[in-house]
């Protein structure tokens, strides 16, 4: 059996001048930053909020709730209105137009799903957002064989106004399991 060396008080005393000497500081929390921004609380219940008070104006939001194509898990979506140019499409499908929201569908039902995003893209648009994401990711549905928030999704943004264009996210953000959409400006 070998005994473990544990180091004297020079060699500690050495250790931690070093790490001083080398700029190392103590971390202040002991969390990770995975560089998404973090979901915004009071911007959902705001969302949540106008999502019930515009159901109780009208009986369904813009969205159809009826058939789906459906998409396989690792698809690629792709959708752009037939003038938009083309370097503005391939921007997008590359990541290159930063998104300024996000959304993410896990965890809600078909019809809460429907809701929240009708609602993020009424909020996106009244906040004159250009590019913003949508996680629907890529599970297949418990009662269906395919993937049904992303088959779902993939509908609803082709039928809604205010989209210029949405494609399947690059690999950070989400990859086949995630859109950026790009929305129609504002006009004056």
């Amino acid at each position: 059996m070998t005994r473990r060396h544990l180091p004297n008080d020079d060699d500690i005393s050495a250790f931690r001048q070093a790490l001083q000497a080398a700029g190392v500081r103590r971390i202040a929390t002991n969390q990770a930053d995975p560089g998404k921004p973090k979901r915004d609380n009071n911007a959902h219940q705001a969302r949540r909020n106008a999502a019930v008070e515009s159901n109780t104006l009208q009986t369904s939001g813009r969205t159809s709730d009826g058939r789906v194509e459906a998409v396989r898990p690792s698809e690629y979506l792709e959708f752009s209105v037939p003038d938009l140019p083309w370097r503005t499409f391939s921007q997008l499908k590359r990541g290159q137009t930063e998104w300024q929201a996000g959304l993410d569908l896990h965890g809600y039902t078909l019809e809460e799903a429907r809701t929240e995003l009708e609602s993020f893209l009424r909020d996106a648009a009244s906040q004159g957002l250009r590019c913003v994401l949508v996680v629907h990711g890529k599970a297949w549905g418990s009662t269906s064989d395919f993937p049904v928030l992303k088959s779902h999704t993939n509908t609803w943004l082709r039928e809604w106004p205010g989209v210029l264009a949405f494609c399947s996210a690059i690999d950070i953000d989400g990859g086949t399991g995630a859109v950026y959409i790009l929305l129609r400006k504002r006009g004056p």
